[in-house]
């Protein structure tokens, strides 16, 4: 079985970043917004992984920034995280900027 980790980063002013980690390799997207980012975040976890031909089902975990960052964005993505990792029974994993880092492909 593989390992299939979700990386929700909504810490940013205006972009929403979301990765993928498949076996220790690391796939990273985001997107720019202007406002009503939150509105954004289900919809590019979506776009995710419909991209790497992935479902919700795939994954084994998720990871969420945990800041520093604005705390109604940081609040945002906490909440989306926890959702998903308890309606999929997965574990939930909070980190900081500087762990989820890493190269953005588009």
């Amino acid at each position: 079985m593989k390992n299939i980790v979700l990386s929700i980063d909504t810490s940013h002013h205006n972009k929403l970043i979301v990765s993928l980690t498949k076996d220790g390799e690391k796939k990273v997207f985001e997107e720019a917004f202007d406002y009503h980012k939150s509105q954004g975040v289900l919809p590019l976890v979506e776009k995710t992984l419909k991209k790497e031909g992935l479902e919700f089902s795939d994954l084994t975990g998720i990871e969420v920034n945990t800041g520093p960052g604005s705390f109604t964005g940081l609040r945002v993505g906490v909440t989306i995280a926890n959702t998903l990792a308890t309606i999929l029974q997965i574990p939930l994993n909070g980190k900081t900027v500087g762990e989820l880092a890493a190269p953005v492909y588009s």
